[in-house]
């Protein structure tokens, strides 16, 4: 048992590394290099200050951090976060955190294995097989680093809660796991979370028909629903404001995936057919599972396996939940784009077809299986043409050497046993995910941001104080996308966050409606042609422009979208001030009179109040206000629900203005009152009470555990050895 984890394991390592001679920055692209990693940088900075940071209010859209990716709420990831400003190399970085939770992604598919009565060597041929699997590894493992995570978290919460419920495990692993899926802070893998626990409630009650069982893992679930609601109730609280605010099913066919596209699980060289970002057929092989998925079905003994319906449910179950959800609706409230849980069918489908190889694999009638393996295969081929008719050749290649592979396995079955069929199963994947990857270059996700930042800080201009970006990514050429070019002067994304730089503009898959429709950024910071006019274009209600309503000491401008800003005379009070060797990509405003965003706090106007900051913190901004007559403060504060504001300790009521920027009335008559401006996440209270509940409700749990355990060991003066399995099992729940 203990070995073929060991196998996994290593076999987990030997996958990344033929993956990484394929394409070295694999493990760093798209939203890896964009967001996360500088995220890490920018967390771990504020956690080693001292500070939590839920809110960065000087990066606006993108420094609510309860809003987006942070997971802040997640051990695991705080510990990654702390340890990414040591690091230079964040491509490095990236992928040896990737590497330990695909090592954790793997031995939780090996865990659910052995759970469900797999045998170690088949098991192990699934738990290395998911982390090379189509979507996983081009996707999840390439870029949405949260999903990585919740899926490694959650394959382990799926384990323990088959052990839970047949009495081998107690509730606390469960309850660690589930609340680690959770709190990575992404909904998919927290709603992938509860459909599991549905399916193996139902599996478990079809297999026991018990409801006792049952009730015990919906109460320990529960305990760890209680505790993630903090994770989630800010930004749920805060949905009206976004651009995600709208709970809406819409069924359009932007990444869903066609049911008859599983039909091409098993060939390497699949290209399926649906709509993404690069047209109807894809540039990778997503929908691909593992080689011998398909095939392998011909040597499996239905007649004995009939027998295990019951026992298997929960995971057939799974299984056609997540292929009917990749198949649509396109979007349910903030759940979009259902190819997103092609990797959820894979673990499905790779735990059902693996456990049935290793109880019921037979090589009996063998030419009547190796006649179904070939209609199989044949199927692949003719599904995979469909798809993708103009890499014919290269499918029947493909198709070829899946059928000789699977020679090659039956006949080490037969002669040398399972163990070494199994090995063979699992060496093959690693040249496949070579010639996979290979053959994706280039890739179409890269951004191609600088590997080391070091090497971007020396190119990049030494901008202090607060500054915003008005550029277009789409506007940088393939030419241009290194620190030597465009990367040497222009930020997109959380780029500035591993500058270590403070700037407005950063990745937000969630952001500020309103805000973003007054400056016209998008997500990844870039913004419309018309964003310089509105820049400095006086707000209707205070007459100021948003620059100085934001407190901002400079504007970068990118010449590829305003060619001609630097070349009229800079807005009154502001000047073009020249960066030697960024002159190509920039034009650069900055204030005549020095910067503004370290006076008077975070006060921004003032009218017919006199305002005088006394202190500031990310959370809270503290004023000494005086109005004869009742005037309003407004401060360079977004939006954001959860603001509350006191005067001298009294509540009082504030708004917006633009719908953007907090302001409070000042009442008449006040007189040097102390103004307080406050804000926690929306839902905190509740969510902490939530929390201790959940902790107290699995310690009542594992208490009556226990007792029971107690009650039920006879008092044997020689107790029986334990199974090597069940040791190990234990060990690791």
């Amino acid at each position: 048992m203990l070995r073929w984890g060991f196998v996994t394991t290593f076999g987990v390592i030997a996958g990344y590394l033929a993956v990484l001679l394929a394409n070295a920055r694999h493990y760093f692209t798209d939203d890896t290099e964009s967001q996360y990693t500088s995220l890490w940088v920018g967390l771990g900075r504020s956690l080693r200050d001292g500070n939590f940071p839920l809110m960065v209010p000087e990066q606006w859209m993108a420094g609510n951090n309860t809003m987006d990716d942070a997971g802040l709420f997640n051990p695991p990831q705080l510990l990654i976060d702390l340890i990414a400003p040591s690091v230079d190399n964040v491509a490095l970085y990236a992928t040896v955190v990737k590497l330990i939770f695909a090592i954790i992604a793997a031995l939780g598919v090996y865990r659910i294995g052995l759970a469900y009565g797999g045998r170690p060597a088949w098991s192990a041929v699934a738990g290395i097989a998911f982390p090379l699997s189509g979507f996983f590894l081009f996707f999840d493992q390439a870029s949405w680093m949260t999903a990585l995570t919740g899926t490694a978290w959650l394959v382990h919460a799926w384990a323990s809660a088959v052990r839970y419920t047949r009495g081998t495990s107690g509730p606390i692993p469960v309850f660690v796991f589930l609340y680690l899926t959770i709190s990575t802070q992404y909904i998919f893998p927290a709603v992938e979370a509860a459909l599991m626990l549905l399916a193996v409630a139902v599996g478990e009650l079809i297999y026991q028909r018990r409801w006792q069982p049952v009730l015990r893992l919906t109460l320990a679930s529960g305990c760890a629903g209680l505790a993630g609601l903090l994770t989630f109730l800010p930004s749920m609280l805060s949905a009206k404001v976004t651009w995600r605010g709208t709970a809406q099913i819409i069924n359009d066919q932007f990444l869903t995936v066609p049911w008859s596209e599983s039909l091409n699980a098993s060939l390497p060289s699949s290209l399926p057919a649906f709509t993404s970002w690069w047209g109807y057929v894809q540039p990778m092989p997503v929908t691909y599972i593992a080689w011998f998925l398909i095939p392998a079905l011909a040597f499996v003994d239905w007649e004995r396996a009939r027998g295990a319906w019951r026992e298997l449910s929960a995971v057939g179950l799974f299984a056609i939940m997540m292929l009917m959800w990749t198949a649509g609706p396109g979007s349910v409230g903030p759940l979009r784009w259902p190819v997103r849980v092609l990797p959820m069918l894979a673990i499905g489908l790779l735990v059902l077809v693996c456990v049935l190889l290793g109880r019921f694999g037979t090589f009996g009638r063998s030419k009547n299986r190796a006649v179904a393996a070939a209609v199989l295969i044949g199927l692949l081929w003719v599904r995979t043409f469909s798809a993708d008719p103009h890499d014919w050749l290269w499918h029947l290649l493909a198709a070829a050497a899946v059928a000789a592979l699977g020679v090659g396995v039956v006949l080490l079955g037969r002669t040398r046993g399972v163990a070494a069929a199994c090995a063979l199963t699992i060496v093959a994947m690693f040249p496949i995910a070579y010639v996979q990857v290979h053959a994706a270059q280039p890739t179409p996700m890269a951004w191609n941001l600088p590997v080391k930042r070091s090497d971007a800080k020396a190119a990049f201009p030494d901008f202090t104080g607060n500054t915003i970006q008005l550029a277009d990514r789409g506007l940088i050429g393939p030419a241009d996308k290194s620190v030597e070019g465009a990367y040497g002067s222009l930020v997109f994304g959380n780029y500035a966050k591993g500058l270590e730089l403070s700037y407005v503009n950063g990745y937000t898959p969630t952001g500020h409606f309103y805000f973003g429709e007054l400056l016209c950024m998008r997500w990844d910071g870039s913004v419309c042609p018309d964003a310089y006019r509105r820049m400095f274009a006086p707000e209707a209600s205070t007459g100021k422009p948003l620059v100085d309503l934001m407190k901002l000491d400079r504007v970068v401008v990118q010449r590829a979208l305003f060619p001609d800003a630097a070349a009229q005379p800079a807005p009154e009070g502001w000047k073009w001030v020249d960066y030697p060797g960024h002159e190509k990509y920039i034009a650069v405003l900055e204030r005549q009179d020095g910067p503004i965003s370290t006076v008077n706090g975070r006060v921004s106007d003032a009218d017919k109040v006199t305002a005088t900051s006394l202190s500031e913190t990310d959370a809270t901004s503290r004023v000494r206000v005086s109005s004869a007559e009742g005037g309003r403060v407004v401060f360079a504060r977004l939006g954001w629900p959860g603001y509350r504001a006191t005067l001298n300790g009294s509540p009082i009521g504030f708004t917006t203005v633009a719908k953007s920027f907090v302001a409070v009335n000042i009442p008449a008559g006040t007189q040097n009152a102390e103004l307080e401006l406050t804000w926690r996440p929306p839902g905190w209270k509740i969510g902490i009470a939530t929390m201790i509940a959940g902790l107290a409700g699995i310690g009542l749990l594992q208490w009556l555990y226990i007792r029971s355990r107690r009650r039920d060991t006879p008092a044997a003066s020689d107790p029986s050895p334990r199974e090597p399995e069940r040791e190990l099992a234990d060990a690791v729940s």
